[in-house]
């Protein structure tokens, strides 16, 4: 599935359930929610999108914790938690996509190597879902679009997971 089918399947799901959606973009710089307003009607359905590309920005407009940055970093399980959780309580949004990682060619070290991506789901009313991956480092562009698909990709696998608990008895 390309990515704008995927964005096309998120958005759709989310309007059958009746939630917003955000996103909190670093690596990805807006790339996901350009994905989703590309879309024809996504208006019904996207309320914004963060781009929290600095360490400032993540703290200012999300209430990433300094703290979390200086002991973790901005590439890291506790910043995308703490994203995705901000971007849900600084919007209109039931779902929230978080990303925060290293693109390339710079940045990346033997801990964090260029192509480590965290990502932040957050659901209104259930706990913040991460995930890390490491995508293979074949070039910024490529790691870049790679996150956006796994981000869409996890924002329909977090509705799904949880129509499905709210459907067992």
């Amino acid at each position: 599935m390309s990515n704008s089918d995927l964005a096309d399947a998120l958005l759709q799901a989310c309007q059958q359930r009746g939630i917003m959606l955000a996103t909190a973009e670093s690596c990805t710089g807006g790339m996901i929610i350009a994905a989703l307003t590309d879309i024809a009607g996504s208006s019904t359905v996207v309320d914004r999108g963060f781009i929290t590309y600095s360490n400032e920005a993540k703290t200012e407009m999300l209430g990433v914790s300094a703290a979390t940055l200086e002991a973790h970093g901005a590439v890291s399980r506790e910043t995308a938690v703490e994203m995705a959780a901000g971007a849900l309580d600084h919007s209109r949004a039931g779902l929230t996509l978080a990303v925060t990682g290293i693109a390339g060619p710079d940045g990346g070290s033997t801990e964090k190597p260029v192509g480590l991506v965290w990502f932040g789901i957050a659901l209104t009313g259930r706990p913040v879902v991460s995930e890390c991956q490491l995508f293979a480092d074949k070039g910024r562009k490529f790691i870049r679009r790679e996150t956006v698909r796994h981000a869409l990709e996890l924002g329909l696998r977090a509705l799904a997971a949880d129509q499905a608990a709210g459907a067992a008895p």
